[in-house]
């Protein structure tokens, strides 16, 4: 005979929702550095749409079970943080300074919150991770396409002012990493950062047991 084991437990992507943070993201690219901001910029805004969540949420209806947050920065070779570009002027300004420059890096992190089973305090673990992917843009590109990518608004919401998943990749020569790193959700680092925040709740026991002592 065989015992019975208890059944495994699964990750569903069911009921997904999009909610945005309400947090302004003012934190000092200066002072942290862009690898620090991008990963306190991702974990203020998961930690902003798990309170919102649990706020709005009623009786009858269960505490989110997984907060998944990202933010994505570009990094000049003189170390220059590029976010969202302003407005068309900024946004042409930005990709020719890119071409330029030949070489950046983009850095994106990820953040998962999830609700501890056992309710130990803070009530939720979370898992953060950044993923670095290096890129070279073509030199001759020329500016009269800039220009012309730049009026199609596909990189306009975009970290850098462009997207590699469309007629931004005319502006990419090469990258060194991750694809999805670059598109805005390294989606290996994600899994694995969701496997071990829902999956693997024990995992903070030695952690909490030291904080004690």
């Amino acid at each position: 005979m065989y015992d019975n084991p208890p059944p495994k437990k699964q990750i569903n992507f069911t009921n997904l929702e999009i909610t945005p943070s309400t947090k302004p993201e003012n934190l000092s690219k200066e002072q942290l550095g862009p690898f620090e901001y991008v990963l306190q910029t991702a974990t203020q805004k998961a930690l902003d749409v798990y309170s919102i969540s649990l706020e709005n949420s009623l009786v009858s209806i269960p505490d989110p079970s997984l907060v998944i947050s990202a933010d994505t920065v570009i990094v000049t070779t003189a170390g220059l943080i590029l976010e969202k570009p302003r407005n068309e002027k900024e946004h042409i300004g930005m990709l020719k300074m890119l071409r330029d420059q030949k070489i950046h890096k983009v850095y994106t992190a990820v953040c998962v919150v999830a609700p501890r089973e056992d309710a130990r305090a803070p009530g939720y673990n979370l898992r953060t991770a950044v993923e670095e992917t290096k890129v070279w843009f073509d030199r001759d590109v020329s500016d009269d396409l800039i220009e012309a990518y730049v009026r199609t608004r596909e990189g306009a919401d975009k970290a850098g002012g462009y997207g590699l998943q469309g007629l931004g990749s005319l502006l990419v020569e090469k990258i060194e990493g991750t694809w999805d790193n670059v598109i805005g959700l390294p989606l290996k680092a994600t899994l694995a950062l969701i496997e071990e925040c829902v999956l693997n709740q024990d995992g903070n026991e030695e952690d909490d047991e030291e904080e004690e002592e």
